[in-house]
């Protein structure tokens, strides 16, 4: 490796507070270098999304003006999430996330002036290729991340559509959080190298079964909740109105949450997204649309609320928590007359009555509230700008600054709780850059 280019990535590694690529980033690294088509199995949360960008934004043509990496998700929140780490490297190289639920004018916009890298669910790109016609000949490498999963929701004919329009692939990674997936033939996969990470590494996943004497488990996870005390996880229903009344009565008795479906608008299911990954509430509340994809870090229990029916969704729950190297728990809420499902009777779990728990203090609100900022990298504002301006103006501490999320028209802050209305107060229309900006609490 020469030296800029070992430069390069300790810089983007020191962005990321990394000091080392992990035993799979460096062999996927390695095999994406030597331009084979590749295939990357390893659970969520253990680094895939730098593992594959690393290596290709340094083959990346900075005199070209097209696109020239192409990435397929199955989901708009695995998009925004690959497009932040993708902006947060601070390669220079324009980068786009065209998904469902975005208006089609502001794709229009996006792709005027062509983005090196272009990320999106396969529906919209097929739709965007189809509409605007930009020219296909320069994308030489096709990411399809977690490609499973676009697989389940039906996404195979857009697939085949988006690869057969690409007349120049040199290099097809693919990349899952399971190794039981079925590689269908239109990908197009020459000799692939097989990385296979999802048995390896030392986290350790503990399950506990918690035994509710009552079919209406609500008490039950009331004292769960309480024994689990204040850990960051998330709570699994398997349908939406379970979710609602669960939300309600979590509501109901004070306890703090954010729900996060597929049934939310886009707008609400981020704000929920970025108050847990900032520590304004601890506990979300979720259907499975959260356990694929999503990087939310720090998680250190799951609760399955509802078992879901297969050991696939339930092996995908449980990889939100003990990520490699990490430890942490998976709780079953279960009534004592329901029989399992086939698929847990084979796994050793302590098994625990709810009555039984001893009572630790009721999860008391988090110390974190977030601001809202009508400002975002539309508008050349940076983490720097707002740090500044919180700090500077805002008369806070550089510790009472939480973690800032930067989006294209607007940005998202956690900050100490205490002194969040003392924010508002000195900073709401203040100027970022050239624009005035409104400052509030969501």
């Amino acid at each position: 490796m020469s030296e800029n280019k070992k430069d390069t990535i300790e810089s983007i590694l020191n962005k990321f507070e990394i000091t080392a690529l992990n035993p799979m980033q460096e062999r996927a690294s390695k095999a994406i270098q030597s331009k084979s088509d590749v295939v990357l199995l390893s659970p969520t949360g253990t680094g895939k999304t730098l593992a594959f960008l690393l290596p290709l934004i340094e083959r990346l043509d900075r005199e070209c003006e097209e696109i020239q990496l192409l990435i397929l998700v199955p989901s708009r929140e695995l998009a925004q999430q690959i497009e932040q780490v993708a902006r947060n490297m601070g390669s220079g190289f324009k980068v786009n996330a065209v998904y469902g639920g975005r208006s089609g004018s502001e794709d229009k916009i996006d792709l005027r002036h062509r983005p090196a890298i272009l990320i999106g669910t396969p529906g919209r790109v097929a739709d965007r290729i189809r509409r605007d016609r930009f020219p296909l000949e320069y994308i030489n490498t096709l990411i399809l991340d977690e490609f499973d999963k676009s697989l389940e929701i039906g996404f195979e004919k857009e697939m085949t559509e988006i690869i057969d329009a690409l007349p120049n692939v040199k290099q097809r990674i693919l990349t899952s959080a399971t190794s039981e997936t079925h590689i269908p033939r239109f990908v197009g996969l020459q000799k692939p190298t097989l990385i296979n990470y999802v048995d390896k590494g030392e986290s350790e996943l503990t399950i506990k079964t918690l035994l509710s004497p009552e079919k209406d488990k609500l008490q039950s996870l009331e004292k769960a909740l309480q024994f689990i005390g204040h850990k960051p996880g998330i709570i699994f229903c398997n349908f939406r109105d379970a979710l609602d009344r669960v939300s309600d009565y979590l509501n109901d008795h004070n306890i703090q949450h954010e729900p996060y479906h597929g049934g939310m608008e886009q707008m609400d299911r981020e704000r929920a997204l970025i108050k847990f990954r900032n520590g304004t509430t601890r506990i979300l509340l979720a259907t499975d649309l959260a356990a694929r994809g999503l990087d939310v870090p720090e998680i250190e229990f799951i609760l399955h609320y509802h078992l879901p029916p297969h050991e696939k969704e339930f092996t995908h729950r449980n990889g939100r928590t003990a990520r490699m190297n990490r430890d942490g728990v998976a709780y079953i809420l279960h009534w004592e007359g329901e029989e399992l499902p086939e698929y847990i009777q084979t796994i050793v779990a302590d098994s625990l009555h709810v009555d039984e728990l001893s009572k630790a203090t009721q999860p008391a609100p988090t110390q974190w509230k977030t601001l809202y900022i009508t400002g975002g990298r539309r508008d050349k504002i940076s983490k720097g700008d707002v740090a500044g301006l919180f700090i500077k103006q805002g008369k806070v501490k550089n510790e009472q600054v939480g973690v800032i999320e930067i989006k294209q028209d607007v940005a998202y802050v956690g900050v100490h709780a205490e002194v969040a209305q003392k924010l508002i107060e000195n900073t709401n229309n203040s100027r970022l850059k050239t624009k005035k900006v409104r400052i509030s609490l969501i």
